[in-house]
């Protein structure tokens, strides 16, 4: 009996409820957390910018897709409101240099003065938010915030060839976690490992010197932050000409450029921050939806279930709710994952250990399929975000959570199939062995007819055989069945006026 068969339709309609639930959950949850995080906690109204506003925006979170998506969009809504200024409050810990670059690219085409503020205290710019604070018309930073550590560190994802480098970048600027009194110090450099390395710790150096000479900034600093991931604290930073202001808040940030000249997109611009009105720009809902699905834990719910559900679908063609579910989740991972660091190898595994648990259902072989499965899925988890940067990575208790739930749902399957195949057999020919059946007519050469089950059988049998006789089935050839005496019925073997009905079983 097929592991299907014991799925019925009935215990679908039990766990797709709860499946929807599941993902319900994950994504309100998330929605809450994408809000909080991407919105700012300073007092600043809330709507459209324009003359004589500043549109304020807020990054509290490693840059990645959702981010810029945040930033180009709320930059298009401060274009067309005629905003007179942009400012963007960040605390980043890095990110990835697809989104950095677009990011970046997004500020240096703005026909708005963009000034990028490290707040609030305890906040920092590091990595992919030193390029944007360099890239941006003014740099500043609240007391007590540092920036730096600079350099890019290569990721384990596989892109494809002809891939989008904005979306599949396939190295990130990413903080790494040297010591530098165990460095000599004649050191000068950091260790660049290969020629891969080499070449995107040159590239990311010369891109950080370009944005440093837009602005007029400390372009040796600059350098040596990508080279050696120096790092510098508010105050240094502006006495090296790294920042242009140490603001200890917004108001105080507007009171001090007042006046003062940048260079946007080629013109000469002087600000006017007297009476300015600040205005939060918040997400919408389809950035929210963005940061959301693009959290590497929730694309990997998505992913697994998805594919479960498109499983339960399969064991149990029209259920309809698991494949649909399914499939939605399903396409929502692919998205999610086509704009994230995904390492392919890591992706084939997670699917190669789910096809080897479904297999081991189907085709039992003592739990052989099933550990690999379980094997491959746990280590395919792990590396599916090669990536140092905590918030892109996948956490160990959600990849456990599924591995064990997994393997539960494994050994119930397994033991479900162990139980059926330990059943008598309720149905068919087969059923009919071992069966009492009762002689109804005697015919030549050892044939007679019997009854069983209700219905009459040609019968043969090694002795000859006499009406009302007992015997038993020991097999099925075509339509005859093979039987033997009962040995409770050979007291009446001679005696053919014996009754049907006092014989029968």
């Amino acid at each position: 009996m097929g592991i299907g068969g014991l799925l019925d339709f009935h215990g679908m309609k039990r766990v797709c409820p709860w499946l929807l639930l599941i993902v319900h959950c994950v994504l309100a949850v998330n929605f809450s957390q994408a809000g909080s995080g991407l919105t700012g906690n300073e007092q600043a109204s809330e709507g459209k910018p324009g003359n004589g506003q500043v549109a304020v925006l807020t990054v509290a979170d490693a840059i990645g897709p959702a981010t810029q998506d945040y930033i180009e969009r709320s930059f298009e809504q401060a274009v067309a409101d005629n905003a007179a200024l942009i400012i963007i409050r960040m605390d980043t810990p890095g990110g990835l240099d697809g989104a950095m670059r677009g990011v970046i690219k997004t500020i240096t085409a703005s026909p708005i003065p963009v000034i990028t503020y490290v707040s609030p205290t305890g906040a920092r710019a590091a990595s992919a938010g030193t390029y944007i604070l360099y890239a941006s018309h003014v740099a500043a930073m609240a007391p007590g915030t540092n920036l730096g550590a600079a350099t890019p560190v290569q990721i384990g994802g596989i892109s494809f060839p002809g891939g989008d480098k904005d979306k599949d970048a396939d190295h990130v600027a990413d903080k790494p976690a040297a010591d530098s009194d165990a460095k000599d110090d004649t050191e000068t450099t950091i260790d660049q490992g290969d020629a891969m390395q080499h070449k995107m710790v040159n590239d990311a150096s010369a891109y950080i010197r370009s944005l440093a000479e837009l602005h007029g900034r400390n372009g040796d600093w600059a350098e040596k932050a990508v080279r050696e991931a120096a790092s510098l604290q508010a105050s240094e930073a502006l006495n090296m000409n790294v920042v242009d202001i140490v603001a200890s808040d917004i108001d105080d940030l507007l009171q001090q450029i007042d006046g003062r000249e940048v260079l946007v997109k080629g013109q000469t611009r002087t600000l006017q921050t007297q009476g300015l009105v600040q205005v939060e720009l918040s997400p919408d809902w389809r950035n929210r939806l963005l940061s959301v699905i693009t959290n590497p834990n929730v694309a990997y719910i998505l992913m697994m279930v998805g594919v479960y559900g498109l499983i339960l679908e399969f064991y149990n063609p029209g259920g309809l709710v698991p494949g649909t579910v399914g499939a939605i989740c399903l396409v929502l991972a692919l998205y999610s994952f086509q704009l994230l660091p995904v390492n392919y190898a890591g992706f084939a595994l997670v699917l190669l250990g789910v096809a080897l648990m479904v297999a081991e259902a189907f085709q039992p072989s003592f739990g052989m399929l099933g550990i690999g499965g379980v094997v491959a899925f746990v280590i395919g988890s792990i590396i599916l975000m090669d990536t140092d940067i905590p918030d892109f990575k996948i956490y160990l208790s959600v990849v456990a959570t599924f591995a064990v739930t997994t393997v539960l749902i494994l050994f119930l399957m397994i033991g479900m199939v162990l139980r059926a195949r330990n059943r008598p057999v309720v149905s068919g020919v087969e059923e009919l062995i071992d069966k009492v059946a009762t002689v109804t007519e005697a015919l030549e050469a050892n044939y007679a007819n019997v009854r069983v089950h209700s219905e009459l059988w040609r019968a043969h049998a090694q002795t000859p055989l006499h009406h009302g006789q007992q015997v038993r089935v020991t097999a099925v050839k075509g339509l005859t069945l093979e039987v033997e005496l009962l040995p409770e019925a050979n007291s009446a073997a001679g005696n053919p006026d014996t009754s049907l009905a006092e014989q029968s079983s």
